[in-house]
């Protein structure tokens, strides 16, 4: 076992089974931040796996998690709009989640893969990341 997977085990274990956890019960409101939250760590748990296996095939699964990821979430903020309430459970952790967890893997992932093609992809995933969350997260506290 290396560092990079001592990294994704410690966010399976602690953000992704608390996320999925909350995804499954409470309100309407914190489901959806749970599963904003759920699908930021799992493009981030993709990450680190690819670099701990060295697969490069998880960067792709990343990269879709990437970008389906938030219009999931803001398919299911429209969706349950009025059940939501005016500020959910949770709402003013996903911007700092999204803004110190992304480039807190990226980076060292884009160092580790060097020049190239490999790093254009993961700066891609990481803006992606950057993007949806700040969209999304805004979506959420709006109902």
């Amino acid at each position: 076992m290396n560092w990079w997977l001592a990294a994704a085990c410690a966010l399976v274990a602690g953000g992704l089974g608390p996320c999925l956890w909350g995804a499954a019960r409470g309100p309407a409101g914190g489901r959806v931040v749970a599963q904003n939250m759920a699908t930021l760590l799992l493009c981030l748990v993709l990450l680190l796996l690819s670099q701990g296996y060295g697969r490069p095939s998880y960067v792709d699964l990343a990269l879709v998690v990437a970008v389906l990821g938030p219009a999931g979430t803001l398919v299911f903020t429209r969706l349950l709009g009025d059940e939501m309430g005016e500020r959910p459970p949770g709402t003013r952790l996903l911007t700092p989640a999204v803004l110190v967890g992304a480039p807190a893997t990226v980076v060292p992932m884009c160092i580790a893969a060097g020049p190239g093609r490999a790093a254009a992809k993961l700066v891609l995933i990481g803006v992606l990341l950057i993007a949806g969350g700040a969209v999304t997260s805004r979506a959420v506290r709006r109902g």
